[in-house]
């Protein structure tokens, strides 16, 4: 009984889409995962997911549109039965409007849905303002982006391409084609859950430049980032400088006795020969990264809104197109200071139109205190089916 409620979620999501209506656009996906892992604190786990999405826009008048965007997941499987309170580790946290719902929760299995997305837009010639839940995406680098003060992403997340949103409101006013001047406002309780940021972008010499300011989590900020191409290739960076706390987070390192500002950085290059044949590296810098028992600082990174508990990161990625249907990827992230790493091999393939089938594997290697260690080795497979 309990599942049929997800299943009615995705026909009602197929039925909206087929609309015909050209001021109301529909869509969205359904998917099914399954996967087995090996993880040396849980043993062995089967799990699976069934995850629905509906994306809903509606252009009211040639100034005002509105979006709703719902969410479905049922989870079943080892992490469930294993995790306590496994609903609070998938809900994401939202201080004022709490738009979702537990369908279930059992021991062997949860039912979960939200409300992820939910705004409205205004524009006025140059002015654009936007309110609700939403998503705002800064940073220009592929794999980390310390500049993005809202919602940064894990490539790791990689069955929630959407990422989090935010409850706050965004304005923006276009100085031209390629400049803006934007302010981004996500309201907190207190100033540890606020965050603010004024950014200012432009182009020159053929290149993106973005600069902000702000304040997340009671420290000032100031940074910038850059996107381009050197030879044909994308070169992009980050960087962010914030303060240091003034008081000690709780973990293994005291942070506010450490000396200067925290930064941090990042270096992107990409290039894509005309075979389809595509080659990405990265590196990821932390002026107060740790170079020992990074697994110790990870939640304490967390609070400080850092991408990695590590002094160093580094990222590659290679990936082909097999055949016009078939392609294969494969990128590893890795601590060259306690040589932790995962690899992740993937191949997606296009089964027909609008359904892909993808294998994934998660293979963590690393000794115990390490930032890659103990989370052991993981497959995936995915269907989804998009509309």
């Amino acid at each position: 009984m309990k599942y049929r409620l997800v299943l009615l979620f995705f026909a009602v999501t197929r039925a909206f889409a087929q609309t015909g209506d050209q001021s109301f656009e529909a869509g969205g996906y359904l998917k099914y995962l399954i996967s087995r892992s090996d993880i040396p604190a849980y043993g062995d786990l089967t799990d699976h997911l069934l995850h629905g999405r509906l994306n809903l826009k509606w252009y009211a008048t040639s100034t005002l549109t509105t979006a709703l965007e719902i969410r479905a997941r049922a989870y079943a499987g080892g992490t469930v039965e294993r995790t306590p309170d496994f609903l609070s580790v998938i809900r994401n946290d939202h201080e004022f409007a709490h738009l979702d719902a537990t369908l279930w929760n059992s021991h062997s299995s949860v039912g979960y849905a939200e409300v992820d997305r939910l705004w409205g837009d205004w524009t006025n010639g140059p002015l654009e303002v936007t309110l609700g839940r939403q998503r705002v995406a800064m940073g220009t680098c592929l794999v980390w982006n310390p500049t993005d003060l809202f919602n940064p992403l894990s490539i790791l997340d990689f069955d929630y391409e959407e990422r989090p949103a935010f409850d706050g409101g965004r304005v923006q006013y276009y100085l031209g084609p390629l400049s803006k001047v934007e302010v981004d406002v996500k309201p907190g309780k207190t100033s540890a859950t606020a965050t603010t940021a004024v950014a200012f972008t432009t182009n020159a010499w053929q290149y993106d430049f973005h600069f902000l300011t702000g304040k997340r989590s009671g420290l000032g900020v100031v940074g910038g980032s850059w996107a381009g191409d050197i030879a044909g290739g994308g070169f992009r960076g980050e960087v962010l400088v914030s303060q240091k706390p003034g008081e000690t987070y709780p973990g293994v390192y005291d942070v506010s006795q450490r000396d200067g500002a925290m930064v941090s950085s990042a270096l992107s290059l990409d290039y894509t020969l005309p075979s389809s044949l595509y080659f990405h590296v990265e590196s990821l810098f932390n002026s107060i990264g740790v170079t020992k028992d990074a697994a110790l600082f990870e939640q304490e990174s967390l609070s400080l809104g850092l991408l990695s508990p590590a002094r160093w990161s580094l990222f590659g990625e290679v990936s082909y197109d097999i055949t016009p249907l078939i392609r294969g990827s494969i990128f590893g992230l890795q601590n060259p200071i306690d040589a932790s790493r995962v690899l992740v091999p993937s191949v997606t393939w296009s089964v027909v139109t609008n359904l892909d089938l993808t294998a994934i594997g998660l293979l963590f290697h690393g000794n115990q205190l390490t930032e890659f260690g103990g989370y052991g080795q993981s497959g995936y497979l995915r269907l989804k089916f998009s509309f």
